[in-house]
Parts: structure tokens; sequence; C-alpha cells
């Protein structure tokens, strides 16, 4: 059920049934689009919302579907029903085109595969059109629809005799029309024309009784006459009457094809009304395109879960003008159902009502909608509205009785099904009593189970909100500081109406303000100052909550990689001090068992000088050996390196300049003279100044891509201190940022990151799709989703690392 009657005007659909009528090529398609219903039926709005689909996708990937000749013959066809009728030839001209766009249509059907377009490959093996019908017409009507000589032996007998007669009575005139030229009777410039469907000499009026003949007609001036001359009066009676007997011959060959094809009228109007469907989704397909529309997941409950969706008709007057749609992601569910929009006035309550009440039927109405993938559509079976669209001179009594007529019709139809929308609630009499009304509707609305969205300025309404279940405050943004409208629908907080601010901005006198706000009183006034310090104060803790975050994030990394690198430098220390340990332990051993010896032998050999000498020589070299310690070269950087190469110098070869750096290419020897590159410069050198050197070493100094030079190390403690994981790159050209992106990539698969934030910002999306197309190339990136709506939204890409 719908209401008010008048409801497609209030939200803008008969414009978008228009704009349909526009798309579409022929009658057939408009007829369609005047019969588009809302409709209460699940299943019917799931057929008709895919057929569209599957029309869209048809256009999107350039297939050979027809695009012309949609011609509305259907009164052709109710008139060759009837017994003794006939069709014209121009009516069987359409008939010729238009059947052909039909058999097209359906040749494309069936090249398709079965599961490609399910529901219009179905229907168009309903349809048949008989190629004995069409082969009939095309074998009387040319191309150019014209009857051809072959539609029947007589008629091309005729056509010859008519030629024949036509070509000698031209010869006739052309001598008559020659003489007459050459006595002056006509001007040189005047040639034969046609009088009542015989050929005749213009002849000036002075002269007309020289040339013996019948006057057909006269100039406007009366200064010409047109003459048929006696010789060839019978000649044109003959072609008067063989055109009678082709006119005849028409008629008859005509009314046969009529009486042919009069069996067949019935799968005729069948298969035109399959074109006028084409037709129709076409129209329904190219809208889509137009406003970047969907087919979102559809389930049979209710409610609403969009993201970015946009008012379809603002997406389109916007394009038109270069400018972007700031879009609405709006949620409704069974606790939260109906959603409370306050705000300043021009801040974009009327238009975020309009744009869900025109999604929603616009969607049930069959058309595909304009919004984001990931969202979801519910299924309505009522939709009320109330929204004052009209300008009334005066806020009057009758104005506020139809807006309580309009709640009377809620509160009395309302229930789970039921999606209202409601635009300035409780407004058209005095505030005290119009917010006490409303509150009491609103809590009878709240039981019903209906969903829905309200905007309104009343604080009771708000307050209630915030304290019932199945009521959601919602706000339209607004820039407390600079007092502009930013247009975004933020659910979960009430609005201000920013009344004080705006009325100072404007210019009113601020005792003027200062006088009203003594008046509001002081727990009003500190509760819209309430919500705009709560605003300005969200919006700065939100900036700030993004850089603690990323600043968190970071010193949890490199906590974490502190740890494990001094867990690991521990562990590395234990097992070295337990190697020298036990090293330390075994030269213990060994010397013992040598002192030992050395004792036993000077003993058994009584103290003797030079056996004790020896023994003594023996140990000393024992502790030399076992006991001195091993210097540590530190490690020189590696100088550059140039290897020589045998040979002659020869165009092409590399050579270093002897006594420098500087290694180039030869490019041609002139005498004792070579011509080099080195990088962009062209220098001319003697032969006996060069050095020949080989590829590895000019490809080491030229820095070409897949050159081994000597590692100078990674100081891993440094790069991990610099390395950030919040990488901005708003402004960067393509190909630098992609660069940027690789050194990012890099630096953080080497340092063991998991999570990485790339800023590219909004704007048309293309920077965002070119990096994120390009992150699909690492292996190493599990996933990639936008940052929180509050810390960037679409502007910024979270990537993670496996």
């Amino acid at each position: 059920m719908l209401y008010p009657n008048t409801l497609e005007q209030k939200l803008g659909f008969d414009k978008l049934r228009e704009r349909l009528k526009e798309l579409c090529i022929s009658s057939l398609g408009q007829a369609f689009v005047e019969k588009i219903r809302f409709s209460e039926n699940f299943g019917m709005v799931e057929k008709l919302v895919s057929q569209t689909a599957e029309m869209l996708r048809i256009l999107e990937l350039g297939e050979n579907f027809p695009s012309q000749n949609y011609i509305d013959a259907t009164p052709y066809l109710k008139r060759a029903s009837i017994e003794g009728m006939l069709l014209t030839q121009p009516e069987f001209s359409d008939l010729k085109v238009s059947l052909l766009t039909i058999r097209l249509c359906l040749r494309f059907f069936e090249s398709q595969e079965p599961d490609a377009f399910p529901i219009l490959g179905e229907y168009a093996k309903t349809i048949r059109v008989e190629k004995a019908v069409t082969d009939a017409i095309d074998r009387i009507i040319d191309d150019r629809g014209q009857i051809r000589d072959s539609a029947s032996p007589e008629l091309s007998r005729i056509r010859k005799r008519l030629i024949s007669e036509q070509s000698g009575i031209r010869k006739k005139l052309d001598t008559i029309l020659k003489s007459a030229k050459s006595n002056g009777w006509i001007g040189d410039d005047v040639s034969l024309t046609v009088r009542n469907g015989r050929m005749v000499i213009p002849v000036a009026a002075e002269h007309k009784r020289k040339l013996r003949g019948f006057i057909h007609d006269e100039s406007a001036t009366g200064q010409t006459v047109f003459i048929e001359p006696t010789d060839i009066f019978e000649s044109n009676n003959e072609i008067r009457e063989l055109e009678y007997e082709e006119r005849r011959e028409i008629n008859r060959i005509l009314l046969e094809l009529t009486a042919y094809v009069r069996p067949f009228v019935p799968d005729l109007q069948k298969a035109y009304g399959f074109l006028g469907l084409m037709d129709f989704l076409r129209a329904k397909a190219r809208l889509a395109g137009e406003m970047g529309a969907i087919n979102p997941p559809f389930e049979n409950r209710q409610f609403i879960d969009w993201r970015e969706a946009r008012h379809p008709l603002l997406h389109l007057s916007f394009q038109k003008q270069g400018k972007k749609v700031v879009p609405l992601n709006i949620e409704l569910q069974e606790k939260q159902r109906i959603l409370i929009v306050s705000g300043p006035n021009a801040g974009g309550k009327s238009v975020a009502l309009k744009t869900v009440g025109v999604i929603q039927y616009m969607f049930q109405c069959g058309l595909l909608v304009p919004m984001q993938e990931g969202s979801s559509m519910g299924f309505f079976q009522n939709i009320f509205i109330d929204i004052g669209d009209e300008q009334s001179l005066e806020n009057d009594l009758s104005t506020y009785s139809s807006h309580l007529t309009n709640m009377r019709h809620f509160l009395s139809m309302a229930n789970k099904r039921t999606l209202f929308l409601i635009d300035e609630f409780g407004t058209g009499t005095e505030p005290g009593l119009g917010g006490a009304i409303a509150e009491a509707i609103l809590e009878n609305l709240t039981q019903s189970g209906a969903f829905g969205m309200i905007n309104t300025h009343y604080t009771n309404l708000k307050v209630l909100a915030d304290k019932t279940d199945g009521l959601v405050n919602g706000a339209m943004r607004f820039d407390g500081e600079h007092l502009e409208p930013l247009y975004q629908l933020e659910i979960g907080r009430p609005g201000s109406s920013f009344a004080f601010e705006i009325a100072s901005k404007i210019g009113l006198p601020k005792a003027v303000v200062a006088r009203a706000k003594e008046k509001l009183g002081t727990q009003q006034v500190n509760f819209e100052k309430l919500l705009k310090e709560l605003d300005i104060e969200r919006r700065v803790f939100a900036e700030k909550n993004i850089e603690i975050g990323i600043k968190e994030r970071k010193l949890a990394k490199q906590l974490a990689d502190y740890t494990a690198l001094k867990e690991k430098l521990d562990n590395n220390e234990k097992k070295i001090v337990n190697e020298a340990k036990q090293k330390a332990k075994s030269l213990i051993s060994d010397a013992n068992q040598l002192i030992e010896n050395t004792i036993r032998e000077i003993k058994e050999n009584k103290a003797e000088k030079e056996k004790t000498k020896t023994v003594r020589t023996h140990l000393e070299n024992f502790g030399k050996k076992n006991l001195v310690l091993a210097e540590v070269a530190e490690p020189q950087p590696a100088e550059e390196e140039y290897e020589p190469e045998g040979g002659d110098i020869t165009p092409g070869s590399y050579v270093r300049i002897s006594g420098q750096t500087a290694i180039g290419e030869v490019l041609s020897i002139k005498g004792k003279d070579a011509e080099i590159r080195i990088g962009d410069l062209k220098s001319t050198i003697k032969l006996n100044r060069l050095e020949k050197v080989s590829r590895k070493t000019y490809r080491a100094a030229t820095g070409e891509k897949g050159v081994k030079t000597a590692s100078k190390g990674v100081d891993m403690n440094e790069r991990m201190l610099n390395f950030s994981f919040n990488l901005d790159m708003r402004g960067k050209r393509g190909e630098e940022a992609l660069g940027l992106v690789d050194q990012f990539m890099d630096n953080a698969i080497m340092l063991g990151y998991d999570e990485l934030r790339i800023v590219h910002g909004k704007g048309d999306g293309i920077l965002r799709t070119l990096v994120r197309n390009h992150l699909r190339g690492y292996k190493q990136v599990a996933g990639m989703y936008d940052e929180h709506a509050d810390r960037g939204g679409a502007g910024v890409t979270i990537v993670k690392l496996k």
C-alpha cells in the first residue's frame, strides 16, 4: 500500500519515469514504462530487478544486441487479423525490419550459455517467429521497403511495359523540346516536368498557341503554361493505364500476403510484446548505467543496509554539472528501526529522507539502485510519506490539519512491513503542543513495529530516541567551526540546529541573539551548546585517534621486534658463554694432565737440568699454542674492481678512460680516435687512452638491473626506527605512487609487519584503484579493505600481510 496518492511526485519518481521514456527507442518500450508500478510481491520484484540486471550485464559486456528498429507493428497486426483487410507497402516494410530485430534478439539468447542470462533466456524460448513469415515478406518487400519486380509475373510484365512506354515518350518529348527551344518558344534552361501524373513541357504563355496540345496547369504568375503535346497524348494515356494496372496488381499481392500472415498474428503479437520488453529493459539498463546502479542482495524481511546510496535525480543532475553527490550510509535493523534525524536547516535532512524513499520505491518497481557493493535491500509492503513539498504563504491550521490527517492514516495502517518517512515532524502549530503530540505519535509508531525515518528539530524527540528501544538518533553532520553543512548522515547521536550560530553568521545583531538565548532558557541553550561542542570535539578526537592508533601500532610493532631481538641476543650470548666454558674446561683438563706429566718426569729424572729445561719448554709451547687470543679483523669496504678484457677495441666494446672511473660504450672508431657514450654524453677520445673492460664491469658502473653489486650491509635497527607503516601518497602521480608503494612494501616485508596503512585520498578513486590493483600482485598481501569512516574511509587502504 502506498500513501498518499501523490507519492511518486513527492519522491520525484515521476521524473525518473520521464527519463526512462526518453531512453526507450519505440512506443512499445514507452508503454511498458507507463505500466511501472510498485509491487508488494517479493517474487515479482526479484524477477523484475533480475531482468534489468541481466540486460545491464549484456550492455556492459558489449555483446552484439540489437539497438534499432524497435517498431510497434501491433496496430498493423490487429487490422491484418480482420478477414479481407490488407496491409500497405510501408506497413509491411515496418513489419519486415521489426521482425528482423526480434529474430536477432532471439538468436542472441540462443547463442548464449544456458546459465548466462537465465530469466531472459527462458522467456526468449517462449517466443516464436516463423521463418516462413519473414521469408514471405522478404520475397515481396525489398530492403528499401519497395515492392520487388519479382513479386509476381504480372507485376514484372507491367513494369517492363511501363519502362518501355516511358522511354518512348521521353524520346518524343526530347525531340519536341529541342524544336521548341530552336523556335524560341521556351528558354534553354527549361526541362521536362510532370503535371497530374503526365509528362508536359513548360512553355511561355505568349507562345502557347504555337504548340499543339492540352494545357494541364500554369505557373503562379501565369507566365508559364504546362502543355502536353498532342503527339504524346495517347502514349501518356497508355502509361496512366499501366500505372493503374500496377496499382491493382500490388494491391492483389499485398492482399495475398496479408492473408498469408493472418494465421500467425497471435504469435506475432506475443513476439512484439517481447520486443517491447527488450526496449524497456534496455532503457532501464541504460538508466542504471548513468546512475552507477547495482542489483544488491534482496531479502524477504524488513531492514535497510545501504552503503554510499545516492539520490538518483540529484546524481543525474550533478553528473551534468561535473559535481558529485555526498553519499548516504544508513542501516535500520529490528533494534534500531526508526531513525530520528536532526540538524540545521539546509543541512540535507530532506534530501536524505527522499533518498531513502525513492530508492526503496524504485527497487520495488524493478529498477536497479544507485549504491555501492556490500549493500543489501529489504522488502516492505507499505510505504507512507508525509513530506511537505508545497510552499504555503502561511503556516495555518489547515496545513497542520493535513499533517495530522496523514498521521491518523499512519497510526491506523502501520505494521511491521511498513516504511514511513516524515519530514519536519510536528511542525505547523505551537512548538510546545506540536512537540508533545509528535512524541505521543512516535511512541505509538514505535509500538507498531514499523520502520521509518523522521526529520525534526524537537529536543524532546531526540531525548526520547536516546532512551527508547527501537529508536536511534541521527544527525546531518555540520562543520561547527565554519558553520557549513557537510551533507553526511551520522547515526548514533543527535544533531544541533545551530540556530544561534547561523543567526550570528548572517549578521543578526548580537543583542538580539543574546536576548533570544535568555528567552529560551539556560537548559535548552546549554543542550544546543553541548551538541555543538561535542560535534567539534568528536572531529578533533577522531583525528587524534588516528594519530594515536598509528603510533600505538608502530610502538607495538617496534616493541615486539625489540623483544624478539633482545631474546635472540640473550640466547646467542648464553650459547657463546657455554661454548667458551666448555672449551676452557677442556683446556684446563689438558693443562692439568700436562702439568702432572711434567712433575712426574722431573721427579723421575731427579731434577736434571737439561731434562727439566726441555719439559718446561714443552709446557710453555702448550700455553702459547692454546691460550693466545685470536685477532678479529674489522671488515673493510670492498673497493671497486675493474675486470679488464683482452682483444681489440671495436664499436660496441665497453671501455674505461685510463686514470679515471668513467666507463662508457664505443659508438664508432675513426682512425686513432673513438666516439664513446658515457651516460647521456658523447665524446671523442684517443684510442691509446682507453682500456677495454668486461660487460659485467660496465653494467655495475651504469647501474643496470640484475647486477650484483658489493653488499654494503643493512642497518636493521636504523631501518626499523625510521620505518612508518603509514604511507601518505596524496597528490602523487601514478608511476611515482607505484614506486613509493614498492619501496614501502619491500621495507614492510623485510621488517615483518603484518598490517600497513596507505593514504591515497578519495577523489575519483583512480589512485585507489591503481594502488589496489598493484598490491594484488604481491603474494604476501592477504587482503585489503577501507579504513573506518571516522579515520579516512575509502580514502585510506588497510593492507593485511600474511
